[in-house]
This record gives structure tokens, sequence and C-alpha cells, in this order.
């Protein structure tokens, strides 16, 4: 038995409950969770602005010790200490083969139907598994290749936050947006992933990177990570003011919230040529898009769906910037709490002024 967060109806928070996971199928692994980061886009889910089948675990930010394989697992043994990844990969669809892992829908990451539930209660309830992982709880039973093993040296509390909110904020710089040194950049939206972003554009070398967020500590908290300059997100002349330090605009604008009015903000604050990219989880009814003159002028705008990683590589290499004291993980963390205060958590959350809350497992 673990004791897990359950999502049981949105907007009603998460209740604290036992569950049962079953034992490894061939190609499963059992984690005993260590730390799990509260994410905004498990929020969504909570409040019901984007469906799930019910009752579930979220919790997709988390970093373990393995516990148990199946007969087939090659890529991890009892012992290892892993970061887990929402964007598990089949390894054999079109997205696996073509190198673009985090586009991967491939059942075989998944259980069938027809096979026992990963996750149950009360004597054979299914309780659905969110997003592959189902991080809000003591143990996580996934997919082989939904985790990676990390260096044993890395503090497991900030190894969690690289499963979302740094390989989809640093992934985005590295991958999707691929920084030439001296590029400009803005990021709209300084939470986990924002701020992630900001730090893996200094690392890149970007040459002025821009943090635009309407609260103040979260502007400072930016300056900490590597923005050189801030803007308030809130004010009217907002792109003008990006436009205008920039000589023209930047030539990335990293929208890292998931509001309208974050996505204009990005696409106004383009340079000829630039390009915009989408990391927030948008309402459903929200729609981007490039006016008649930012064609012209070549702009571009995409979605960059957890950074575009190929998380077997990036999440390694991400624990050795940290381990080499290129990655500021410590700073992302707002506090460390129980499970048990996990709906307080997000009540921080919901307030905007918190980075990360990060729950550690005894």
């Amino acid at each position: 038995m673990a004791k897990a967060a359950i999502l049981e109806q949105p907007g009603e928070g998460l209740t604290i409950g036992e569950v049962e996971l079953a034992d490894p199928a061939p190609h499963e692994v059992l984690i005993d969770t260590k730390a799990c980061g509260l994410c905004h886009s498990d929020l969504h889910f909570i409040d019901g602005t984007y469906p799930h089948a019910l009752p579930a675990i979220p919790g997709h930010e988390a970093a373990g010790v393995v516990r148990a394989v199946g007969s087939e697992v090659r890529s991890v043994q009892p012992g290892d200490h892993v970061v887990s990844c929402l964007s598990a990969f089949c390894g054999q669809c079109e997205f696996c083969v073509t190198g673009r892992l985090a586009l991967c829908m491939g059942a075989a990451t998944r259980r069938g139907k027809d096979a026992a539930a990963r996750i149950s209660r009360n004597g054979g309830e299914t309780v659905n598994q969110m997003l592959n992982l189902s991080a809000f709880s003591e143990q996580m039973l996934i997919h082989e290749n939904a985790c990676v093993s990390i260096d044993k040296e890395m503090p497991l509390d900030r190894a969690a936050l690289i499963g979302c909110a740094v390989t989809t904020g640093a992934g985005t710089i590295f991958n999707a947006a691929n920084i030439t040194p001296g590029e400009t950049v803005v990021v709209v939206g300084c939470g986990g992933v924002g701020l992630a972003a900001i730090n893996a554009a200094k690392i890149a070398g970007a040459g002025m990177v821009i943090a635009a967020d309407p609260i103040p500590e979260k502007r400072e908290l930016a300056t900490v990570l590597g923005a050189t300059h801030t803007v308030d997100a809130m004010a009217e002349d907002a792109a003008k003011q990006i436009i205008k330090m920039t000589g023209g605009g930047v030539h990335y604008a990293i929208e890292a919230v998931g509001r309208q009015a974050s996505a204009d903000l990005a696409v106004a604050s383009l340079r000829r040529g630039g390009t915009a990219i989408i990391l927030g989880m948008m309402p459903l009814d929200c729609k981007v898009g490039l006016g008649a003159m930012d064609l012209l002028g070549g702009k571009k705008l995409q979605g960059a769906i957890m950074g575009e990683n190929h998380f077997p590589v990036d999440l390694p290499r991400l624990v050795d910037f940290y381990m080499r004291g290129l990655l500021d993980l410590d700073t992302l963390i707002a506090e460390r709490i129980n499970l048990d205060e996990i709906n307080q958590g997000f009540d921080k959350m919901r307030d905007g002024h918190f980075a990360r809350s990060v729950i550690v497992f005894d």
C-alpha cells in the first residue's frame, strides 16, 4: 500500500488516501518516490480546466529510487536513482524513429484496456494514472521509457524539478530555439518553466534575456537566474518596451504561462524573422496567431511540448549542469512540504507569488 493524493472531483482539491500498485509487468518499473514538484499543469486537471478520467492521481515532476523492475527491463535496476518524465516513448512510432520522442503517443507505454490497472484501491477499484506517472504518491509504477537513471550524488528534491519544469524550459532553449550566442530572448511568465528557460538562456549565451512577469518578486528571482532585463508583463506598453530595449524585438519569445495575453505579448515582442514558442497549457478555446505583416516579416509561431526533449540524453546532462554549478535549481525551490500539505501548496500557486513547492517523501 502507498499513500497518495487523489483527485476525486475537479474543483474539490485532492484527498489523501491509500492505493495499491500492481507488480511490475515485463517493461515496467516500481519506484519509491522521494520528491515531487507541484506544477501548474497539475492544477489544470485539479481545477477541471482539462478533463481526465477519475478518480486519478496527478503529479508528474518526480524523482525517486527504483524498488523493482519487470523481467525485460534493462535500462534501470533496483537501487538506481531516477527522474521520471511524462513524455514516455515507445521507441517504434513515426515520432520516435525520427527523433521526436516528446511527440510519442505510443500505446505500448501504457497497459492495455483488458489488463489489470497499475493502480487500484478498495480491493480492486481502478485509480487512473495521469500522464503515465501519477507521482503524488509514495510509489510510482511506470513504463521503463518514462524514467532515466541519474548520478546518485544529485539531491533528489532538486532532481525532481528536471522531470518537467527544467526539461520544458531549458529544453525549449536548447532544443526548440537552439539559440546562437548573442541572440535575444524574452520569457513571458516566471514560474518554474519560465525561470528554467531564463537560466538556460544564460547558459546558452543569449545576449539579452528579458523576463516579463506582472509580479515584482518573480522578476527579481528571474534576475538571480540570469535575466539581464525585466518588464512588467501587464504594462500596456510591455511589447514596445521590449522592442525598444532590443533594437527591434527579440529573436525568440518564450510563452511559459498558458494565457492568451501572454501568448499575444510573445508574438508582439518579435523582431523580423523571430520565433514565438508557446509552452503553457492554454485554455482549450484559445487561439494564437500571426498577422499578415508578421508573416511578411518572416516571423514564426510554434509549440514545443516538454521542450522537445530527448529525455534519456537530456536529463543526465541537466543533472551534470547542476553538479557543475551551471544550472541553478536551488533558487527554483520556494518551499519543501509533505504530502498532507499539497492542497495548501496549490493554493499558494494560485496566488501566483511562489516559484516551486516540492513534496519531499520520507
